[in-house]
């Protein structure tokens, strides 16, 4: 299924199926978080192993916050600010985050953080809003190959293995970048 309607592709979701959609910069994959048939799907798509994790997306900062709860003021501030003050242009900015017990192990992986992005993009908060929190988000390809960058290169990866809420990219032209709140240490520049 291709839809443009935020609120079709939000039952997708909650159906536990498996979604292309644009982000900032890219083209992703998404899913019920706390699904893991769904989650094991999109590994299978990617070819991704499980120990990597993936990105928390969320369409609010009211979605996540309870992930803030640990971290020192400044850093908190900090981590706030990438999301809310962000140009269209600029590049987004994905967290990781400590997790806690809402977080399922299978969205970690190997690690005891979670990374995690609060969206400006309009398509992407909308989803998240209309699905009522955050969902998966990888970029919509098989590993080693670039993210998919329209519809078009998706449905070249997927075809019909998945559903699509087709919509515009964002200005970023790459990637989020991500940083560890803890340490500071940027993971991908």
């Amino acid at each position: 299924m291709i839809t443009t309607s935020v609120a079709e592709a939000a039952v997708c979701l909650k159906q536990g199926k498996v979604l292309a959609y644009p982000t900032e910069g890219v083209w992703g994959l998404g899913c019920d978080p706390h699904n893991e048939q769904a989650f094991l799907e999109i590994l299978r798509l990617k070819q991704r192993p499980i120990e990597k994790g993936v990105i928390l997306l969320a369409g609010h900062l009211s979605q996540v916050e309870h992930l803030l709860k640990n971290l020192q003021e400044d850093i908190r501030q900090q981590v706030i600010a990438t999301w809310t003050n962000r140009s269209p242009t600029e590049r987004a900015t994905t967290w990781l985050l400590p997790a806690d017990e809402s977080i399922p192990t299978w969205i970690k992986g190997d690690h005891q953080q979670v990374a995690v992005r609060v969206t400006t993009h309009p398509l992407c908060t909308a989803l998240c809003n209309a699905f009522n929190g955050y969902i998966v988000s990888t970029s919509a390809n098989p590993a080693g190959l670039e993210p998919a960058r329209s519809l078009q290169e998706a449905n070249q990866y997927f075809a019909t293995e998945l559903d699509y809420l087709n919509g515009d990219l964002g200005l970023s032209r790459q990637p989020s970048k991500i940083i560890d709140a803890l340490t500071g240490q940027v993971i991908r520049a």
